[in-house]
């Protein structure tokens, strides 16, 4: 369904570290290990704050399970509403065409005045 979020150890993230407090530019640390720089930024960031605790596992999800469960049945509601405004709106289009070819003016439901 959707792209999975590439996970790194901890010791891909603390080598990354060390290149840049080596002095290696944060351009140069991000192509070669195809990191984004900001991820850098926020590695260096988190290790600079504090050393012993720095990268201690996976983290708290993005969104839990619940959430994206609830998150399908709204995307699926959705798409049969719209599946059902479609076809509506097909037949109205349908009923004009053929009223526009037969040159029956389009009735409104309503009685006429007398």
């Amino acid at each position: 369904m959707g792209l999975s979020r590439r996970q790194f150890t901890k010791e891909f993230k603390l080598t990354a570290v060390r290149r840049l407090d080596q002095g290696v530019s944060i351009a140069e640390v991000a192509r070669a290990l195809e990191v984004n720089p900001n991820v850098l930024h926020r590695w260096r960031r988190e290790f600079r704050h504090g050393p012993g605790n720095a990268f201690p596992g996976n983290g708290k999800q993005r969104w839990p399970e619940g959430r994206i469960a609830e998150l399908e049945r709204k995307i699926g509601q959705q798409t049969v509403e719209m599946d059902f405004l479609k076809g509506c709106l097909q037949r109205i289009e349908e009923q004009r065409m053929l009223q526009a070819l037969t040159g029956n003016p389009r009735s409104t439901g309503r009685s006429k005045k007398k």
